[in-house]
């Protein structure tokens, strides 16, 4: 089983740019979108719809703003969008679906650079998800956590960890949030199958960053301690363009 998350950075630009073909070229089971930026609305049909692929939408309610949509090549036995908070929910940043050996939930964290109040935000909902995670642990429930996390979790994730100490998205609480996941039953399954290797999979689009070897590493796959012996390999396919952000494919037995 093949699953893809791409942070698009907007689908009516990444469909123009014909981002998206690359994707379905890939034949994933899954595919995670976040930062749509758009309503299904907004999308001719031939835009929204692809051959053999269902999709769920889960949009901002501010125009051009946020958003998830997730595709998939056989229908997830259930569908539940948000945290069921409605200053988090507001903002489309969670799909969380049901398939038969797991629940997976597509995610597009917030980012805390617009100020203290918007990194005030992200860890309470880091913390909600944390708190809905931890009940479904408890159930005996497999998960995975992809998307866009808005925060590189260790030095190695970025290439200049000292200069961005007191950036958000490097911030000494966001990633103590990040590790509160891998200490509740969660297992960073890039960094565990690569220790070492350093990829990024986020440059800004200044300072010719992505040429330079400037990134981060800003979108995971968190798998469940349980569920990870399955996971057979996880690919940052970081020379594919069309976004700031790459996508990455987990695959799993």
């Amino acid at each position: 089983m093949k699953i893809i998350t791409w942070n698009v950075n907007g689908i009516r630009a990444a469909l123009g740019k014909g981002a998206l073909d690359w994707a379905f070229d890939r034949h994933p089971d899954v595919l995670c979108l976040q930062e749509i930026k758009a309503r299904p609305e907004q999308l001719t049909e031939a835009q929204r719809t692809r051959a053999g692929y269902d999709v769920t939408w889960n949009p901002a309610q501010r125009p051009g703003y946020s958003g998830v949509a997730s595709y998939y090549s056989a229908s997830p036995l259930d569908v539940q969008p948000g945290l069921s908070v409605e200053r988090f929910d507001i903002e489309g940043r969670v799909l969380r679906t049901r398939h038969p050996d797991f629940l997976l939930f597509n995610i597009y964290f917030p980012n805390g650079q617009r100020g203290q109040d918007r990194v005030d935000y992200k860890l309470e909902f880091y913390a909600r998800l944390l708190e809905i995670c931890d009940e479904l642990h408890a159930k005996g429930e497999n998960i995975i956590i992809t998307g866009d996390f808005n925060t590189s979790h260790m030095p190695i994730d970025l290439r200049n960890p000292k200069e961005n100490e007191k950036t958000s998205g490097f911030l000494p609480e966001e990633r103590e949030w990040v590790q509160k996941f891998l200490d509740h039953g969660f297992v960073d399954a890039y960094r565990r199958l690569y220790p070492e290797k350093e990829q990024y999979t986020w440059w800004t689009y200044r300072f010719s960053a992505r040429e330079r070897g400037i990134g981060w590493r800003l979108d995971y796959f968190l798998v469940s301690e349980a569920l990870f012996p399955r996971v057979k390999d996880v690919v940052v396919y970081d020379e594919v363009m069309g976004s700031d952000h790459c996508p990455v494919e987990l695959v799993i037995e």
